[in-house]
């Protein structure tokens, strides 16, 4: 137990350590925001890119299968997209 909690403690102090040491420098800090402003655009993006919650409350757009099942009666797609929806 006491191993594991003085790892914990020095890979906490090597992570805050490397921080520290990069940040410390304008031009790095400035390089590590543009990086992570980046990362967190190309995320935000592929997330709003195609909702599934679109196909499921109209059963007839995206095929047969929908519709057959729409058919035999399953609404669990259709009202989980008004549910979501409202």
């Amino acid at each position: 137990m006491r191993k594991t909690k003085m790892a914990n403690i020095i890979g906490g102090a090597a992570v805050v350590g490397g921080l520290s040491y990069v940040l410390m420098d304008k031009t790095r800090r400035d390089n590590v925001k543009s990086k992570f402003k980046e990362i967190k655009q190309s995320v935000s993006n592929n997330n709003s890119s195609h909702l599934p919650v679109d196909e499921a409350g109209d059963p007839g757009k995206q095929g047969i299968q929908n519709s057959n099942m729409v058919a035999e009666g399953s609404q669990f797609g259709v009202n989980y997209y008004n549910k979501i929806r409202q």
